[in-house]
């Protein structure tokens, strides 16, 4: 049972018998002596879908889940449905769209380095890749470096729009971080 200030974004707790995941965390520290760091977490509930906002304490515990954790690979998209296939066993496991949320704007074909997180064989949700290479199919052209950081807005092959530096070109392959969301490098 870890406390609330081991918690991490990504992590998997037992809520009233639901598994959630933690999507976000706020520290508030107190002005006051003697009153104790209050911890603000949003968690996912991962069988409905709904958002739970709980404030705690720093010493409070909360229960954690011990779910199986598999490598997949994306596979295709079904109707409103991703299909992930298990590196190992080559079976298949379906995630609806709103499900995955933010992780479908990194999703392309054949993509490995995915780890399903499963309970009762069922696939909860997924954890991607610190980083992943798309191609950039829609940007003005490049233009010299100038050292002056400006960047221009770029849509990838997955439709998201994401802003770069003025010196990538279109059709490009660049490296995106699924942390934060922006670009970090040619790939």
């Amino acid at each position: 049972m870890p406390k609330i200030n081991e918690l991490k974004k990504g992590d998997l707790v037992e809520i009233n018998g639901a598994p959630h995941i933690v999507k976000s965390y706020d520290v508030r520290n107190p002005s006051s002596r003697g009153a104790s760091t209050m911890y603000k977490v949003r968690f996912n509930n991962l069988k409905t879908g709904s958002k739970v906002d709980e404030t705690f304490k720093g010493e409070d515990f909360i229960n954690a889940m011990d779910c199986p954790k598999v490598p997949v690979m994306f596979s295709y998209i079904d109707g409103d449905n991703y299909v992930f296939m298990n590196n190992d066993d080559y079976s298949q496991y379906l995630l609806s769209e709103e499900t995955l949320d933010d992780a479908k704007k990194y999703l392309t074909e054949g993509l490995s380095g995915i780890t399903a997180i499963l309970l009762d064989e069922q696939i909860l949700t997924i954890e991607l890749p610190t980083q992943v290479t798309l191609e950039i199919v829609d940007t003005m052209p490049g233009t010299k470096a100038t050292g002056a950081g400006r960047t221009k807005p770029a849509v990838l092959s997955t439709g998201y729009e994401v802003q770069v530096p003025e010196f990538i070109e279109p059709n490009e392959q660049v490296k995106i971080s699924t942390l934060t969301g922006k670009f970090l490098s040619r790939a």
